[in-house]
């Protein structure tokens, strides 16, 4: 018995909108599952000090700065920390993943993608403006390996 018009019609239908949904509800290829942080600056230092978060994933981190200085926080390896310890660029405005300056009393947002090459790896976000490292305003990502 063959399918009529009308019958394949409805399989074609239920067929994309399974197709659509499925779509909707899977992470975007190399970026997994997205996820938000808050990191509040107060008495120089960074809360929480210590996350962890899934290779793949792209996270979203809102930043207050709750001190009534500047901030910045500088997300990356130790060749990244040690370009922007001894750097000059004091603002950072967005335009590199990872890396915001935070004017005190206010909020900004960076948003970062840990690669799967990442995995058991940890990472460091700081403040590099002059004395803020040495004074302990520094933190640690670990990626992937466990709770």
């Amino acid at each position: 018995m063959r399918p009529r018009p009308w019958q394949l019609a409805v399989a074609v239908v239920a067929g994309g909108a399974a197709l659509l949904v499925a779509a909707g509800s899977w992470p975007r290829a190399g970026h997994g599952p997205e996820r938000t942080v808050v990191v509040t600056m107060h008495h120089s230092r960074f809360s929480p000090a210590t996350l962890r978060v899934d290779p793949g994933q792209r996270v979203r981190f809102v930043l207050r700065n709750t001190d009534p200085i500047d901030h910045e926080f500088i997300l990356g390896d130790a060749a990244v920390q040690a370009r922007h310890e001894q750097g000059r660029d004091r603002h950072h405005h967005g335009e590199v993943p990872g890396e915001r300056s935070v004017a005190a009393g206010q909020e900004a947002a960076t948003t970062y993608a840990f690669p799967a090459g990442l995995d058991g790896r940890t990472l460091e976000f700081a403040c590099h403006l002059p004395g803020h490292y040495a004074y302990g305003m520094h933190g640690t990502v670990r990626v992937g390996g466990g709770a």
